[in-house]
């Protein structure tokens, strides 16, 4: 319960002051009477609470009020951080024209930018990026991703991974979005499925219906899962339960042998499972210690970070949570904190990272530079021939090795 609390303390404070800074530059611009910046404010304040009374209203089973407060309240919060983020930019211009001003002498009126010019430029902005955000959010790229290795033999054929990350089932991503993220699936034809956490969101209204969509997408490596840190706020069990139903065995702490080249293994969400109290059943270290020389070692981690205990005990992690930022510039505060905020990044000891940016949105139903994915990783034998790769989606499929699971002709 404290760490809930530390966190609803930290995001009131970020949030709230988003808000002041925009109120800020309202009055600036507008100069409102009192009365208009009292209702302004306390509009503001109705929305800097909204993702609490979203909570609150699904938890109380009015879905259709839940929905409509998470869809306003939730592009709100992207559309006034685009706003304070212009704004802010803006701000900038200014202070580099003063000091330009300084240094040579000059007034240089022609450059300058008036509080209400610099307000209307802003809302410009915001109301285009916004535009062009939800039809990017709305636009799923697959993309793919060559590992060559000894690990896997010639005769099995380039192994085909799928994986989706961060898609957010619940109030705001729902069919009509996870059918889009399902067909890029269905293209790429994955032998392995996987999901990098955050299946489900911490918002979870009644999504059961969607497990039986993602349950008929076929397999024959199998499919696997872990936990992120929205299965935790959604209510672990229930997540849990979800995540099974549509057909993901879900690795927690532990490891899946697939054959005799290619072993996975996958961890909770340990920075939640920590605030909720839940004790790791073995160390990152020891899990992957386990694994020497049973092949390729695939590692599911939702968090894009790297133990220096684990460094050279798995030849790829995959990950998500970052979302690439999900709305520039966001992303440049998320770089201060990961190795990498998307894509593959090649690590010491003939280890790699690929995070993906994401198949659906959390909060904002918004994307600006960061569209999201489904991921397509070949594993393909050291010496074996790019140029014969097929694309995702093409209509022939090389043959699995005689270890794999048949899969149904086409």
């Amino acid at each position: 319960m404290s760490g809930v609390i530390v966190f609803l303390t930290i995001f009131l404070s970020l949030y709230g002051g988003l808000h002041l800074y925009a109120f800020i530059k309202v009055r600036q611009a507008l100069h409102p009477g009192a009365g208009q910046s009292v209702a302004l404010a306390a509009g503001m304040v109705v929305f800097i609470v909204s993702p609490m009374l979203v909570r609150w209203t699904e938890k109380a089973g009015h879905e259709t009020i839940a929905r409509a407060l998470a869809l306003v309240g939730y592009t709100w919060m992207g559309l006034v951080f685009l706003f304070a983020s212009v704004s802010f930019a803006l701000d900038l211009y200014r202070l580099l024209l003063a000091l330009l001003r300084w240094a040579l002498r000059s007034e240089l009126s022609g450059m300058a930018l008036s509080q209400r010019h610099g307000f209307m430029i802003s809302l410009l902005l915001v109301a285009g990026i916004g535009l062009y955000g939800l039809f990017e959010a709305l636009t799923i790229r697959t993309e793919h991703v060559t590992i060559k290795t000894p690990k896997i033999p010639a005769s099995a054929g380039p192994i085909r991974i799928v994986q989706i990350s961060d898609v957010h089932l619940g109030l705001i991503v729902g069919k009509m979005r996870l059918e889009r993220i399902l067909a890029k699936v269905k293209a790429a034809e994955p032998d392995l499925f996987i999901s990098t956490g955050d299946l489900v969101d911490g918002q979870m209204d009644d999504i059961s219906t969607l497990a039986r969509m993602i349950r008929e997408i076929p397999a024959p490596y199998g499919k696997y899962a872990v936990t992120g840190n929205h299965e935790y706020y959604a209510g672990l069990d229930r997540s849990l339960e979800f995540t099974r139903a549509a057909g993901f065995h879900v690795l927690r702490d532990e490891a899946v042998r697939i054959n005799d080249y290619l072993t996975i293994a996958g961890v909770d969400d340990t920075a939640s499972a920590q605030r909720y109290g839940i004790v790791p059943k073995v160390s990152e270290k020891a899990l992957l210690s386990g694994l020497s020389g049973q092949g390729f070692r695939l590692f599911l981690k939702h968090r894009p970070l790297l133990e220096k205990e684990a460094a050279g005990l798995f030849d790829l992690q995959v990950s998500g949570h970052v979302h690439k930022g999900q709305i520039f510039p966001f992303g440049l505060v998320v770089r201060c904190f990961y190795p990498k905020d998307a894509g593959f990044l090649r690590l010491e000891k003939n280890s790699g990272l690929y995070v993906s940016r994401g198949s659906g949105t959390w909060g904002p139903p918004i994307r600006f530079l960061s569209p999201p994915e489904v991921t397509l990783i070949e594993l393909v034998h050291d010496g074996a021939d790019l140029s014969r790769l097929r694309p995702a989606g093409s209509a022939t499929r090389k043959p699995l090795s005689s270890s794999a699971q048949d899969r149904p002709e086409q």
